[in-house]
């Protein structure tokens, strides 16, 4: 029993003799990793150290706005990152450390095996909870380090996009070694990302070409080639056959043929860019950065085509007859290739960009290929404008006949040559964003500047065709709706107006909200708002962007405004059945209702609400309560006599002893022309509040009125019908009514006669009385009758009594 009792003892003093050596091999172990790292981080306190640093580098970024704040931002993220990756490394040796203890103790018995001592089992736990945190806090630390590096590269994305806006950033000019670094000293982590994406887009072309994928590939390869070398010669040959065949004669078919020039350039080239790109995004295997690229392409060739499209199409060189502007031959084909190589230009430094987006190149790669863009284009706009005036003196120096110069195409001409101009200034002396802004808006504005000329072109010469008496669709209008030609020459008029001012309309909208890929540069008009400093303008919500919104649309529907009022008053209206004054009258009340609608939409473009107003208005009741009622009640009575229209422009009216023409009726007065050609202004509230004659409203006629005092002993009769003869053969005198004379009175002085006569309109009484004096005259005298003359009484007194008067006086 005592032999039992002492086996248990000895087999635990066997198991602590055998334990010594492995726990003095352990303390050696641990001593020796103490020697090799002797200073221990304190993981506790450092990790989330770093994990504040993390949260409070992403908060900044999110409200970061400038480039010096990303630039600090990416210098913190990168920072992190390294401590990061030292504490991994601080903390490596540890868990090596610890590993190798547990590697000393050995791994747990199994069950039913013998037990160990609770000194090896606490120190195995310990042991494996260090291990876990150990491992735990590495994981973490590489996660830190991990979400800095994408913070890092965050950052930089924001800021490439941030340049685009950033226009008063000086980069460093053009000149200077920085600029070309990308090129000459690439930075390793940019070619590590281009290396990269070659390889994806290598692997790609490389299963295109494989067994199973290569006969597609041929195919659509060969397709893209033909379609892209030779579409647009294809199409040329039959359309050159149709249009002097089905088009009518006439300026359709030119802008015709320039529109389908523009559209088979465009469309040539795009089809075969996306046959080229959809041999890579029908592979299953793509990387996602290859379909990225090939639909961005796709977007570029297109815009890069319609560029080139309507270079082509204005310059015309395959068909010099049916050019649109009027251009001289040899300028065109000097300006030929200039309209190819801007579009080339775009073209490839816009793959570059897009690159450089893609894969998250350095910012000094960003601005290099925006900066070489600008330079390129800039110098692609200078060259061509001094190669055209080289070949203008030229032609002259010759005698050769040059184009007629317009102010339009002048103020263009010059104003392409000092935007490139600014772009080599601002690339010289470092302003690099500025100088990619101006390049990309000069691009812009050209494109929907062309576009609109051509299909204002295109739509004109369209209504011009369909609803032209010569033309088969005139016809049939003529016979099927029984119009007349001048109904024809009205819906020709009206239809062009109406689709000018949707292109119009549609072109500002385009210029006020498409920019290739670029916003609105508007932090300097910020800055100078928030230098004033007054809150005052936070009330009606004015921010600089609607400031130069209302600016451009105060512009535009003053230009829309002038143009529409023009076009009424000199190519619809006088087409129309109105009279002239009812025709001046409509155009001074549409031109009145245009300037209120611009005014609410300037200030809706303000961002200005009505309700925000409210100081407005009640200052305006103040002043129209004092000083400004003969002004509104001048206003209102002027459009009272624009819409009632009791005296119209054309109107021969006497009002307050004055009488004349009404030739203008402003909203305040109303111009009256005098017979002297001076001009009285009369208040519009007089013509609504006074009696005003107005001798030609309805139709009316003239009279023509003499009154003449014959002797008593004349013959009524005779002199009756001799008065009458003069009103008959006078070729004024209507004969409905006839004339008439009148006795008007019989006293001792004569026989008064009045003789009255009517005539188309009282404009007409004056020159027709005069003539009927002359003949009248003659006739009296022909028949030896006279007027009655005035008699004088004279009072004689003799000599005798004056001289008697005088002797009593």
């Amino acid at each position: 029993m005592q032999k039992f009792l002492r086996m248990p003892l000895l087999l635990a003093l066997l198991s602590c003799l055998m334990m010594t050596p492995a726990l003095s091999q352990a303390d050696e172990a641990t001593g020796q990793s103490a020697a090799a790292q002797p200073v221990k981080v304190n993981a506790s306190t450092a990790l989330p150290a770093l994990q504040k640093r993390l949260d409070q580098l992403k908060q900044q970024v999110s409200a970061a706005k400038t480039d010096k704040k990303f630039t600090g931002l990416n210098d913190g993220a990168q920072k992190l990152a390294e401590d990061a990756d030292k504490l991994a490394v601080a903390l490596a040796p540890q868990l090596e450390e610890v590993q190798a203890q547990l590697d000393v103790l050995g791994p747990a018995p199994a069950a039913g095996t013998l037990t160990e001592t609770p000194q090896v089992v606490s120190q195995r736990n310990k042991l494996n909870n260090s291990k876990t945190l150990l491992t735990t806090q590495i994981e973490q630390t590489k996660g830190i380090a991990t979400g800095a590096r994408n913070l890092s590269s965050q950052i930089s994305g924001m800021r490439r996009d941030a340049l685009k806006t950033q226009i008063a950033l000086n980069t460093g000019s053009v000149l200077g070694g920085n600029f070309w670094s990308p090129l000459i000293t690439p930075n390793d982590d940019d070619a590590a990302r281009f290396d990269d994406f070659g390889s994806q887009v290598h692997d790609a072309w490389t299963q295109a070409w494989s067994e199973d994928w290569r006969a597609g590939t041929g195919i659509y390869l060969l397709l893209a080639l033909v379609i892209g070398l030779f579409g647009r010669k294809l199409l040329d040959r039959p359309m050159n056959w149709i249009l002097p065949r089905w088009l009518p004669h006439g300026r359709f078919r030119r802008s015709f043929l320039a529109c389908f020039t523009t559209l088979s350039t465009t469309f040539t080239l795009g089809i075969s860019v996306q046959l080229l790109c959809y041999i890579f995004t029908r592979l299953p295997d793509t990387s996602q950065w290859v379909n990225e690229f090939a639909e961005q392409l796709v977007e570029l060739t297109y815009f890069s085509a319609v560029i080139a499209g309507l270079g082509i199409a204005l310059l015309s060189n395959s068909h010099p007859s049916w050019r649109l502007p009027g251009i001289a031959d040899p300028l065109a084909k000097t300006l030929g290739s200039f309209p190819i190589l801007l579009a080339s230009f775009i073209f490839l430094f816009g793959i570059i960009e897009q690159l450089n987006n893609l894969v998250g190149a350095s910012i000094a790669a960003t601005l290099f290929g925006n900066g070489l863009a600008a330079l390129l284009v800039a110098l692609n706009c200078l060259i061509a404008p001094v190669r055209v005036n080289r070949m203008r003196r030229k032609m002259r120096a010759d005698g050769e006949q040059t184009e007629a110069r317009s102010t339009i195409a002048g103020l263009i001409h010059l104003l392409i040559s000092l935007t490139a101009f600014v772009i080599l200034i601002a690339l010289l002396i470092g302003y690099i964003p500025l100088a990619r802004f101006v390049t990309f808006e000069l691009l812009w504005i050209g494109l929907v500047v062309s576009s609109l000329y051509l299909l204002i072109h295109f739509w004109v010469d369209l209504c011009e065709s369909v609803f032209s008496d010569t033309t088969h669709s005139g016809k049939i209008l003529k016979s099927t709706l029984s119009v007349n030609d001048r109904h024809l020459s009205l819906a020709a008029t009206l239809f062009s107006a109406i689709g000018k001012t949707a292109l119009l309309l549609m072109a500002a909208v385009a210029l006020l909200n498409g920019t290739f890929g670029t916003t609105t540069p508007l932090e300097l008009l910020s800055k100078i708002v928030d230098m004033w400093g007054g809150k005052g303008l936070e009330s009606l919500n004015i921010i600089p962007a609607h400031a130069v919104n209302a600016v451009l649309c105060l512009v535009v529907g003053w230009y829309v405004l002038r143009s529409a009022k023009r076009w009424l008053d000199n190519d619809f209206l006088p087409k129309t059945m109105m009279d002239r004054g009812m025709r001046a009258s409509l155009v001074t009340l549409f031109t009145n209702v245009g300037y209120v609608l611009i005014i609410m939409l300037t200030l809706s473009s303000l961002g200005i609400e009505w309700n925000k107003l409210a100081w407005i208005v009640s200052a305006l009741s103040v002043g129209i309560g004092f000083g400004l009622q003969e002004i509104v009640k001048n206003f209102i009575s002027g459009l009272i006599l624009l819409t009632e229209r009791p005296v119209k422009v054309g109107d021969l009216i006497s009002i307050s002893g004055v009488e004349g023409d009404i030739r203008r009726i402003n909203v305040r007065a109303t111009e009256i022309q005098l017979s002297d050609k001076s001009t009285v202004i009369v208040p519009n509230s007089q013509l609504i509040s006074q009696n005003v004659r107005n001798a030609t409203m309805g139709n009316a006629q003239g009279v023509a009125t003499i009154v003449l005092t014959f002797p008593l002993d004349i013959d009524p009769e005779q002199v009756r019908t001799l008065l009458l003869d003069a009103y008959n053969l006078h070729e004024s005198i209507l004969e409905n009514p006839p004339p008439s004379v009148s006795f008007k009175e019989l006293g001792p002085t004569g026989i008064v006669l009045s003789v009255t006569g009517y005539v188309n309109s009282p404009r007409m009484v004056g020159g027709t009385r005069s003539d009927l004096l002359y003949e009248i005259l003659k006739m009296l005298r022909a028949a030896e009758i006279s007027l009655s003359q005035t008699q004088t009484m004279v009072l004689e007194q003799p000599l005798a009594k004056i001289a008697a008067a005088e002797d009593e006086a």
